[in-house]
């Protein structure tokens, strides 16, 4: 059974910092590409960052360029996000997803094309 937990959100001051994690369990994680999304109230579900497989090439939104890490250790089957110099604009619910192969921009700018997800985690960021 295919399965992604995330893990690590929380309620953060501006400028603060958060590191997500989605642990993912039922498939041959190598072999997958991991992306984090995040849907605020009201607004679509986008695309922030995305790692591939075996040569860890990544991808970021503008919106988190320079502020956020992706990072993936697959002797533990886990995809990090490590989310420095928060915005209140960063408030949303963060969730996880996998793609067999693939390259990492596809995967990001189309997450309706993904069927795989974790339960999410809240991300708040406010004073």
């Amino acid at each position: 059974q295919v399965q992604l937990v995330e893990s690590g959100g929380g309620l953060v001051q501006p400028g603060g910092s958060l590191r997500l994690s989605c642990t993912a369990s039922g498939f041959t994680f190598d072999y997958y590409a991991i992306g984090w999304f995040r849907q605020a109230p009201g607004k679509r579900r986008e695309g922030v960052s995305c790692i591939s497989t075996q040569d860890g090439s990544t991808y970021y939104a503008d919106s988190v360029k320079g502020r956020f890490t992706i990072s993936r250790d697959n002797n533990k089957n886990t995809v990090y996000l490590q989310m420095n110099n928060l915005e209140p604009e960063d408030t949303a619910v963060y969730s996880c997803s996998a793609r067999f192969g693939g390259t990492v921009r596809p995967m990001c700018n189309t997450p309706s094309q993904l069927d795989t997800w974790g339960q999410g985690t809240q991300v708040t960021v406010s004073s």
